[in-house]
């Protein structure tokens, strides 16, 4: 007789941490929106909705301005003084779950959050929206009996994440472990790869061919089963199997991307390979990232069972991260935010005579000598002026460097130094490998049949190729290519 396993009870009680949320959502007051705005008097027993931070979000997305409801940790740290304690706690450890309860507190039927909306339906507004509300209106006329209840991904039009806390430590990729597994992590790596964003099915549709009624089913993994025969009323009532046929139309899909992220150079111990690691993303999230980008990405560390070629289910997991934040730790000139204090070192560095020799010794200090080499790298990172003719000829405007020299007179620190202090830049070296798993040519990826590689990674920013000598041939090819015209063949793959 096999022997059970032994069961553990957790004093966890759900339905008061639902009450803490609901008035977590209703009471919380962005007191820096307040001081900032200078509009909002707010007195506690007040219980206008427009006074709270979340309550103002929930009700921009009923009102179709905004499809996303970010729940920053670092509110419900603040609010930890009326609430239970380990709350917070429990939503780190336990982050699924919680997701969920969230959900249901915002789209009770009965005692929800989601307001009601400010504005008419109208012919800007997405088909889904105009379906929704033409369902509503119909099911208004009907009798409580005869009512369709609407499952709650179906009616709902936005997507809740968590924002970790701000002293959180990111994590390498090989730290995070099995001990992870279900909780909210916060790991620091490299995009190698960003696939297509392809429609997810969260609630799929379907139509009875004999009374004509609505089936809707819900999907909560990867993959399900799809209903067959039709389970309403009529067809029970007539002894009637009706068949099911599934409404594109009726179905509601979620923006869907898979992303790849990789170890940092600095993060690989010596004698190792870096480590990568699946990324989901859903929703607003997707096409955020881009191949290249250093970011410190938060999500659930989630276990899936693992598919085999031929669809069946193997001993083995998968295991995958389910973005809930990124923050980008490398960003574009023009996407950062302007600091009064840089400026005014700018306009003072600005009028010093001696700012070309002054920017030019601030590369790579450490290293002495090599004024000429650092003036003319200086110059690289500024680049030229790039120009675009009335025909549509495009004249390039940045500059290429070739630095040739002795062994040991740091050529490969000073392109390191390079690559760190550019917005977007890659190292890589002829041979194919490098820090990062990175190769030198373009390839295309056997499975996606994507284009990759450390030229497509470094669009817009540096691509450092060491020992340019020893590459070969047919990479050299595609890498001339890029430093005349700045473009990338198909037929260089």
């Amino acid at each position: 007789m096999a022997q059970a396993f032994q069961t553990l009870k957790v004093n966890v009680s759900y339905a008061k941490d639902k009450g803490e949320i609901k008035l977590f959502l209703l009471k919380f007051e962005d007191k820096n929106a307040g001081t900032q705005g200078g509009e909002m008097d707010i007195d506690v027993e007040d219980d206008n909705p427009k006074n709270y931070k979340y309550m103002r979000q929930l009700q921009s997305i009923a009102n179709r301005e905004q499809d996303s409801l970010i729940i920053e940790l670092d509110d419900i740290a603040n609010w930890i003084d009326r609430a239970e304690n380990g709350l917070l706690n429990r939503i780190q450890t336990n982050t699924r779950r919680y997701l969920d309860l969230f959900y249901q507190v915002i789209d009770d039927k009965d005692n929800g959050l989601m307001p009601k909306s400010q504005r008419d339906i109208g012919i800007e507004d997405d088909v889904i929206d105009v379906i929704m509300q033409h369902r509503k209106d119909r099911d208004a006329q009907r009798s409580e009996e005869d009512r369709t209840h609407f499952p709650p991904a179906l009616t709902r039009r936005y997507t809740l994440y968590f924002k970790p806390l701000t002293m959180d430590r990111s994590l390498s990729i090989r730290e995070v472990g099995g001990f992870y597994v279900g909780q909210l992590v916060t790991v620091q790596g490299i995009i190698t790869r960003v696939h297509d964003v392809k429609p997810f099915l969260m609630v799929a549709g379907f139509s009875c061919e004999m009374c004509g009624e609505e089936v809707f089913q819900e999907v909560t993994k990867k993959t399900y089963q799809p209903l067959i025969e039709c389970p309403s009323e009529n067809c029970r009532t007539n002894n009637v199997k009706g068949k099911l046929y599934m409404q594109t139309r009726s179905c509601k899909f979620l923006p869907f991307q898979e992303v790849k992220m990789q170890e940092m150079t600095e993060q690989v111990p010596v004698g190792h390979i870096p480590r990568s690691m699946s990324v989901y993303l859903f929703g607003p999230l997707t096409r955020t990232v881009n191949p290249g980008d250093v970011v410190n990405l938060s999500g659930i560390y989630q276990a899936t069972p693992h598919q085999s070629y031929r669809g069946s289910n193997t001993l083995l997991t998968d295991v995958y991260l389910e973005g809930q934040y990124i923050l980008q730790l490398k960003k574009q000139y023009d996407k950062m935010e302007k600091d009064p204090l840089i400026q005014t070192k700018i306009q003072r560095l600005s009028k010093d005579a001696n700012a070309y020799t002054l920017l030019a010794k601030s590369i790579a200090p450490e290293i002495y000598g090599h004024e000429d080499v650092k003036r003319a790298l200086l110059l690289q990172l500024i680049g030229g002026v790039s120009k675009t003719m009335g025909d549509g000829m495009k004249i390039r405007g940045d500059l290429n460097i070739c630095l040739m020299g002795d062994p040991g007179v740091a050529k490969s620190q000073l392109l390191k130094y390079i690559c760190k202090v550019a917005p977007r830049g890659v190292y890589t070296t002829g041979r194919g490998s490098s820090g990062v798993g990175l190769t030198a040519s373009v390839e295309r990826d056997p499975v996606t049949d994507e284009m990759g590689g450390a030229l497509v990674l470094a669009d817009n920013g540096i691509c450092c190729i060491d020992e340019f000598d020893k590459m070969e041939d047919t990479d050299r090819t595609a890498i001339h290519e890029v430093m005349e015209q700045q473009t990338i063949s198909i037929s260089k793959a």
